[in-house]
């Protein structure tokens, strides 16, 4: 009884984790967020009367453009879209699509190792598309001039490109565009094997006075995606700018504020992510720059993540070179870091939401890759991170359970002392305590096997739920994507009905592996005496059942080894120690019948 005690306590003691995380960090960081947005919304009044528009009037160089220049005609076909405008093919071992001549935009990028669904013919990830698309979504870098500079690249600028130009990681290719004032603008866009495009504009003034113009860059997004909970995955507006480093702006917090402007900033990136793909640009280091993140609902909403840079002058006869880099790709955590480190970026690993345990899923994560990369199937490298982790904290876990044991030993002097002092609580509890001393037992012991596992299994399913390495990520048999539900269904016999079953009542083969484990693993303990105790006892696997049944299978299938291996472990040590193993016990005596009650 004591032991299942324990195991209450310890769902207890979880809840009250969750609920503190929720009272002491998500709710004073939504808070602060508010409060941040409040007074940046007093700060900026005047530039929020004309967030209709997308325009900054405080900046007197110009603003970045934020209006509606895309056609007001949306169109359904992407290859209709694509035909609409000149374009420069992109063609690299990862991504195929074009830049869009018009605005030099990156609006047509498709992801060649990534595909909608499992199924190896279905159509690939378009992560950028044209505007005139219903999800329209898009890069694009310019400048802000005046009077002095004339007309310079926008978003309505057609640059001319070479003949037959085609982008890919050994031939970048060359646009230019030539204005009225004698300023010349040369862009080379380069782009690696992988998800990074690098874009160099060179200014060369060409006229007899200096001239001073901004350098913007902007990601521009016209649909909503569907987002995940905020407590498990950041979808939105983000980046890491200034002395405020991380900005996490919701598509709802944005959409009520119109704006957020942060502090200026020396470095960083900002951008777009969901929870796979991302788009972020990393501004050029030679100038300060203006980070923004923005909605506007003029005509067709839309949000924006935008920068601007502090003026650059270019002299007579002289030139003037701004590189940025832009990123359009999947979240691959290898390249993430990658790019980190030899670019120079700072804190990019950020654009994967590892969360507030960071020091816990990241860790986890390398250690499945890792095994992964050793085993080629990342559902055995989730049996052995158990099996590791398992080993790990043996000696506690090992030390519990020999404690759990000794529990059983001594119950009937237990008994005895509820029986004896059944009228005096105090008194029970103090001979419970001096039996606890004498017999150096930790009534507590038994709530550490689970404790252990509530940071892993928060750890697996972050890991799981955010990494793009799991997604689609197979394992034996029916199971094809590791991140994803279990697909068989008890409700439909596992595929022989025709039809499927609801959400709610989804439970598949391994959910139902993983109760069974759950209860055998319950019933090595004595029933409690108490019915309220008891009913718990036996309904808890059921409710887990079903709890998980809409959980990643990856998930499931490492708690029911997990629950396997704490069996073997648990029985191993109860029969080193002597103490009887319930196991076979409750489950005849869930089938004999119980004897009436005396009249």
């Amino acid at each position: 009884m004591g032991n299942n005690r324990n195991f209450l306590i310890t769902i207890a003691l979880s809840v009250l984790i969750l609920t503190l995380w929720q009272v002491f960090y998500m709710g004073p960081r939504i808070e602060r967020e508010r409060e941040v947005a409040q007074i940046e919304a007093q700060r900026t009044e005047a530039q929020k009367q004309q967030g209709a528009s997308g325009e900054i009037p405080a900046a007197p160089q110009g603003a970045v453009p934020g209006s509606n220049t895309s056609p007001t005609a949306v169109v359904e076909s992407r290859e209709q879209a694509v035909a609409a405008s000149q374009r420069v093919k992109i063609e690299t071992p990862s991504i195929a699509g074009s830049i869009n001549l018009t605005g030099a935009r990156i609006d047509d990028v498709l992801l060649k190792d990534y595909r909608v669904t499992v199924d190896k013919n279905s159509p690939n990830i378009d992560l950028l598309n044209p505007s005139a698309l219903p999800n329209g979504y898009y890069a694009e870098i310019g400048f802000v001039g005046n009077a002095d500079t004339g007309a310079v690249p926008g978003p309505d600028t057609v640059w001319t490109a070479e003949p037959n130009a085609v982008l890919t990681p050994t031939t970048p290719v060359t646009l230019t565009y030539t204005n009225e004032k004698g300023l010349t603008f040369k862009r080379v866009i380069g782009v690696d094997s992988n998800y990074m495009f690098t874009v160099t504009d060179t200014v060369t003034n060409s006229g007899s006075a200096p001239v001073s113009l901004s350098n913007y860059g902007r990601v521009i997004r016209f649909d909503k995606p569907l987002v995940a909970s905020t407590y498990v995955l950041f979808e939105g507006l983000i980046g890491v700018t200034g002395t405020e480093g991380l900005h996490e702006v919701k598509y709802a917090t944005i959409e009520k504020d119109r704006q957020v402007l942060p502090g200026k900033s020396d470095d960083g990136w900002l951008g777009i992510t969901d929870k796979y793909w991302a788009v972020a640009m990393v501004p050029s280091s030679k100038q300060s720059f203006q980070p923004r993140f923005s909605y506007f609902d003029d005509g067709r909403s839309r949000y924006q993540s935008d920068y601007m840079t502090d003026p650059l002058t270019v002299a007579p006869g002289q030139s003037s070179t701004v590189e940025t880099l832009v990123f359009a790709g999947a979240k691959e955590v290898a390249k993430i870091n990658a790019y980190e480190k030899d670019l120079n970026i700072r804190q990019f690993d950020l654009l994967i939401d590892w969360g507030w345990f960071y020091f816990i899923t990241k860790p986890m994560f390398w250690l499945i890759d890792n095994l992964y990369k050793l085993l080629g199937n990342f559902g055995l490298a989730i049996l052995a991170t158990t099996v590791l982790v398992k080993a790990i904290f043996f000696p506690l876990a090992n030390k519990s359970y020999k404690s759990m044991a000794k529990m059983k030993m001594v119950q009937p002097k237990m008994l005895e002392i509820r029986e004896k002092y059944a009228d005096d609580k105090m008194k029970q509890q103090q001979a419970m305590m001096e039996l606890y001393k004498t017999e150096k037992i930790n009534p507590l012991a038994g709530c550490w096997p689970v404790l252990i596992q509530i940071p892993v299994f928060f750890a697996l399913y972050k890991v799981l739920y955010i990494t793009i390495e799991m997604r689609h990520a197979p394992f034996f048999g029916w199971i094809q994507d590791l991140a994803a539900p279990d697909p068989t269904s008890l409700l439909n016999l596992f595929g022989l009905l025709p039809f499927a079953s609801p959400d709610f009542l989804h439970i598949g083969v391994w959910p139902i592996i993983m109760g069974i484990t759950m209860f055998l693993q319950m019933r090595m303990n004595p029933t409690p005496p108490d019915p309220t105790q008891a009913m718990i006892f036996n309904w808890m696997p059921v409710v887990f059942t079903f709890m998980l049944g809409s959980f990643p299978a990856g998930l499931v299938i490492y708690w029911a080894w997990n629950n396997t291996l704490s069996i073997i472990q648990q029985g191993v040590i109860m029969k080193r120690q002597g103490a009887k193993i319930e196991l076979w016990d409750n489950l005849i005596g869930m089938f004999k019948k119980k004897p009436k009650p005396a009249e």
